[in-house]
């Protein structure tokens, strides 16, 4: 278990996480739905959705230091616990693998994600904790 001295620089908790998760879901994912509804004529498992869905949320964080639109907007951001800067490797493992243990536990690790955040003093979950990351609301 981490210790006070290396916990976290003002760690973000569910709330504040959730509101910038529906302000990207909002700002990004309904627009874009939209946008490929009209292209492909359909709503059901469209790939481009995925596919850039998923690059939104890999790429974005990398290159705009850790912000979403909506992270941006709730004013907090992800970073790595040693300091250095978020890469691709860091994001794989964030939502990629983070993923797929949310899909073997059908959703029960979300749950416990969720629970996680409130519960503990760095606010970290599941994901964060298996690509060493947490949300602050520290500025880069």
């Amino acid at each position: 278990m981490e210790s006070i001295a290396t916990l976290p620089s003002n760690p973000v908790g569910f709330w504040r996480r959730l509101g910038a998760g529906l302000l990207d879901a909002l700002i990004i994912g309904l627009p874009l739905l939209l946008i490929t509804y009209i292209i492909t004529g359909s709503t059901e498992d469209n790939l481009v959705t995925n596919i850039i869905s998923s690059l939104y949320s890999l790429l974005v964080p990398v290159f705009w230091h850790g912000y979403t639109v909506g992270k941006r907007i709730a004013g907090i951001r992800i970073a790595r616990v040693d300091g250095e800067p978020l890469g691709i490797g860091t994001m794989l493992l964030r939502n990629l693998v983070g993923g797929i243990v949310y899909v073997i536990t059908l959703g029960l690790g979300v749950i416990i994600s969720a629970i996680m955040v409130i519960v503990r003093q760095d606010k970290r979950s599941i994901h964060d904790l298996i690509a060493g990351t947490y949300v602050t609301s520290n500025h880069p």
